[in-house]
């Protein structure tokens, strides 16, 4: 998809890639970009910074999603891009199970809500495009995290699902799987292997987001290392396990994941 004249919608907009993917939209040409956070004061600052619509959005909410989209058409027109790209990762992790829930409300039930509400309006015009932003976690694991790894392994699905859904209505749809990025989310965290292969700004990533969604790329890697990691875990299993729980040992012995 070329951005330019398109309209588009940003969820976890405030800051980190959210905030750098709206940025490099406009930049390129977009027509309006809504951005949606959670964090109201933050979004209508980054969203004043550069000239984005601030649409305060819980995810987890189906009818706020809904919302999100009328008031992004009211306010530009017929959105052409939908990229669902909320997440969440706080420190210390936890594991307890309205944990759970709620990484599931926002790294899965959000991008079903967004399909859901966007997918049927951009069929019926003739096109558009659904980016699901997950993780490398999705494809690998997240040593530090069970919960993160699982939900976002079901983000990926999920987005797999949609693509062969949604393809023959002329909706295309990609999913992110980026490893580290330096974003406030990030921050902190401790290391899972991933900063070997280099922790690039949330600017690089949406440079590379932008360029995957030009291609019409189904899977978008921000870190080209990614897609070979995922191609040797899915030729030989067994040695990518025994291979990480070595990893995992030599990063942080005795922990749990």
């Amino acid at each position: 998809m070329n951005v330019q004249g398109k309209v588009a919608i940003v969820t976890g907009a405030g800051g980190g890639i959210g905030f750098a993917l709206s940025k490099a939209l406009l930049a390129a040409g977009a027509k309006g970009v809504a951005m949606a956070d959670l964090q109201a004061d933050m979004l209508q600052a980054s969203a004043a910074e550069i000239g984005g619509l601030a649409v305060p959005t819980d995810v987890t909410d189906e009818a706020a999603i809904q919302a999100l989209l009328d008031k992004a058409e009211a306010e530009f027109g017929p959105v052409d891009l939908f990229v669902s790209n909320a997440g969440i990762s706080p420190k210390p992790v936890r594991d307890d199970n309205e944990h759970w829930q709620q990484q599931w409300g926002v790294h899965v039930m959000a991008h079903l809500f967004a399909a859901r509400a966007a997918a049927p309006r951009m069929a019926k015009r003739g096109g558009g495009k659904l980016v699901n932003v997950a993780s490398a976690a999705g494809i690998l694991m997240q040593m530090n995290s069970a919960v993160y790894t699982a939900t976002k392994h079901a983000a990926v699905g999920l987005a797999e699902w949609l693509a062969v859904e949604w393809a023959p209505k002329g909706v295309g749809v990609s999913v992110v799987c980026p490893l580290r990025v330096e974003t406030p989310m990030t921050s902190g965290s401790p290391d899972s292997g991933t900063v070997r292969d280099g922790v690039m700004t949330a600017d690089e990533a949406a440079a590379a987001i932008l360029e995957g969604i030009a291609d019409d790329r189904f899977m978008i890697y921000t870190h080209p290392p990614a897609g070979a990691y995922w191609a040797k875990k899915a030729s030989d299993p067994d040695r990518w396990i025994k291979g990480m729980t070595g990893l995992k040992q030599k990063l942080a012995p005795g922990t749990d994941g």
